[in-house]
């Protein structure tokens, strides 16, 4: 298992600038976390092409949306401190193209 993969996480996430599209969602396990904003971009793509079946897209397609968002990051709990550690965008991004990556094997 990855490091910190088990872990409580929070998504929080700003979709336009307005303060009103502020949400949040947590999770059990890092790896949860992540599949969420996955599914978060997926279910995006279905809303812009609801005529069609099958939408194939790459990570880049990914990254894009999530700089598209005002504002998301990740929160993670350390067991050690008890305390929860922020990481922005860029680490999001990383951890998701290392669990495609994990799941392409």
């Amino acid at each position: 298992m990855v490091k910190g993969q088990n872990r409580h996480t929070i998504v929080l996430v700003q979709y336009v600038p307005s303060f009103t599209s502020r949400s949040f969602m947590d999770f059990p396990a890092q790896n949860q976390a992540m599949d969420a904003i996955i599914k978060m971009y997926e279910s995006k793509l279905k809303e812009l092409n609801p005529s069609q079946q099958n939408i194939e897209y790459d990570v880049s397609h990914l990254y894009q949306y999530l700089d598209s968002l005002h504002d998301i990051c990740a929160m993670v709990l350390d067991p050690a401190s008890n305390k929860y550690e922020p990481h922005d965008k860029e680490w999001i991004k990383s951890k998701i193209y290392e669990q495609l990556k994990s799941a392409a094997k």
